[in-house]
Order: structure tokens, then sequence, then C-alpha cells
């Protein structure tokens, strides 16, 4: 049973021609995954297990379970230097993305790190018009907009004269990073199916992981079936799900369209964080969630339009 759900998700993860609209969900599936990430790592480490240790388990409990699906003989396929390429990207670029975000904690409250880390669609979209890579339509600025204003509800702007400069560059530098990590992993993952470029972005991950939980020591295996139900959940639905949504889709929308799209991210851990963690529901949640799901229709129904008139 469980070999016909595995060839029935490759089957719909692999298949060509992918329609705008179910691009569309598929970074929505991707960021609602990603999403759960903050709150399952809380639950982790609320249990008495190091960050680190978390993440490095989290990223090979992935690389086992995408291995499973995938089988071996698919990476034979695969030119060495797109594995080399990936690998690197995996483990350096997610990596460094990680901790630049988590150091930056250290200096600054959560949310005006969301509000920093989320003016990533626009560094997408500078970055994109820059390298004229992909045109930024009116529709698409007005969603931009729309997704941006949503966030700075949700969150609230930070003041820049009471936060910490250093908490400031490291939360702009994780944004940053991922605006040109974005674009170098369609670059790369152009070819191959969604499942093998993120079975070799998982275990690039998980590499970097196991070495620097390693070097710090703080590697080692948690005890109870509680805590690893958890990790799995992590390695399943923030790793597996999240990485392989986010490589289909990107691969359609490209790098502008699914940052925009991917904003929805942060209205989904705060209603994860009522349901999970008892945090509180507040007005600006819920309005900057409108927004934010007034910019994903837009840019949803645009390229529609587009998709019909090319």
């Amino acid at each position: 049973m469980a070999t016909i759900v595995s060839q029935r998700y490759i089957a719909a993860m692999e298949s060509s021609g992918t329609p705008i609209g179910r691009a569309a969900l598929l970074i929505i599936v991707s960021a609602l995954s990603f999403g759960s990430i903050s709150v399952l790592t809380v639950l982790v480490t609320g249990a008495g297990v190091p960050l680190l240790t978390a993440m490095a388990w989290r990223y090979v409990l992935g690389a086992v379970l995408l291995l499973g699906m995938i089988g071996v003989k698919q990476l034979g396929s695969v030119p060495k230097q797109r594995v080399v390429q990936l690998l690197l990207i995996g483990g350096f670029g997610q990596a460094l993305i990680t901790y630049l975000s988590l150091h930056a904690l250290e200096y600054i409250p959560v949310g005006p790190l969301a509000f920093l880390f989320y003016t990533y669609p626009a560094w997408v979209a500078l970055l994109a018009a820059i390298r004229r890579t992909e045109k930024l339509t009116s529709m698409c600025a007005i969603a931009l907009t729309l997704a941006l204003v949503g966030v700075t509800v949700m969150v609230g702007a930070p003041t820049t004269d009471k936060l910490n400069p250093i908490g400031v560059i490291l939360a702009l530098g994780s944004a940053l990073l991922y605006s040109a990590y974005l674009p170098s992993l369609e670059h790369l993952q152009h070819g191959l199916p969604a499942l093998v470029s993120t079975f070799l972005l998982v275990v690039g991950a998980a590499m970097t992981f196991l070495v620097v939980a390693f070097l710090a020591h703080e590697l080692y295996l948690p005890r109870g079936v509680p805590v690893w139900s958890k990790i799995f959940v992590l390695a399943l639905v923030s790793t597996v799900i999240a990485f392989a949504t986010l490589i289909k889709g990107l691969s359609v929308l490209g790098p502008v369209r699914t940052a925009i799209i991917a904003t929805v991210e942060p209205f989904f851990t705060a209603l994860l964080g009522v349901a999970v963690l008892g945090n509180q529901l507040t007005v600006t949640t819920l309005v900057g969630g409108i927004l934010i799901a007034a910019a994903v229709l837009l840019i949803e129904r645009s390229s529609t339009q587009l998709e019909a008139t090319a």
C-alpha cells in the first residue's frame, strides 16, 4: 500500500505541463509546510533537544524518506556536476539562511525578524528586473505590494531606532541570500525530477547540520517516541513535502511569483501557533492574511491570463 501511494505521489510530482493554478497550489502547500517549522521546532526543543540536533535528524530522516520514494537508480542518471551543485546549495545556501535567521533572534524579536525576512519577494523581483530574467508586470507589482503590506500589518513594521543593528543586518542578510537562493535553485533543478532535486538538497543540508552539530558537541540520538514523532513530522511535512512542492511550483511560476505566493507562510504559522501553542489570534493577523490571500489570487489570475495569451 505504501509503495502504491509513493508511486502516485511521484507521478503527480513529476508530471509535465503543470497548470498555473496547480503550480500556485503547490507553492501554497510548500509555504504551509515550511510554516510549520517554527511551531514543530518549539515543540522539539521544548522537550530538551538542542536545535542543531533537531535539524540534523530532521534532514537525515527527510533524506531517508526521499530515497525510499525515488530509489537509487534515478540518482545514477543525474550528471555529477549537477549533483555537486545541488548538494552545495542545500548544504551551504539553506544552512546559511537558517543560521542567519536563528542568529538574528539573539538580537531582535520574532516579529521584526519576520518582517525583515519577508522583504525577500521585493528583492527577488528587483534581482529579476536587473538581470532581465523575469518581467515585473503591473499586476505582479500590485500583488507584491499587497503581500508586503499584509506581512507588515501582520507582524508590525520594525522601528529601526529601537532595533539592534546587528540583528537587522542578519535578518536582511538572510532575506537577500534567499532572494538569490530561489533563482539559483530554479536554474539548477531545471530538467531534473523534483523529488531527485529535493533529495540532493536535503542530503546537502543533512551533511552540514550533522557536521556542525558534531563540532558543537550536540549530536546524539534523542530518546522517547513523542520526540521522534515530532522530528518525523518535521522531516516529512517541513522537509520532504515542503521542498518537493517548492521545486515543482518554482519550475512553473519562476522566482518572483513563487516568492509572492509564499508570503502565506507567516499567516499559517500564526494560525498554527494559535492551534498548537495557544497563542492569541489578533485582528491584525486576520487583516494581514486577507491581504496576502488577495495577492495570491491576483498572481494566480494574472498568470492564468498570461498563459492563455501566450
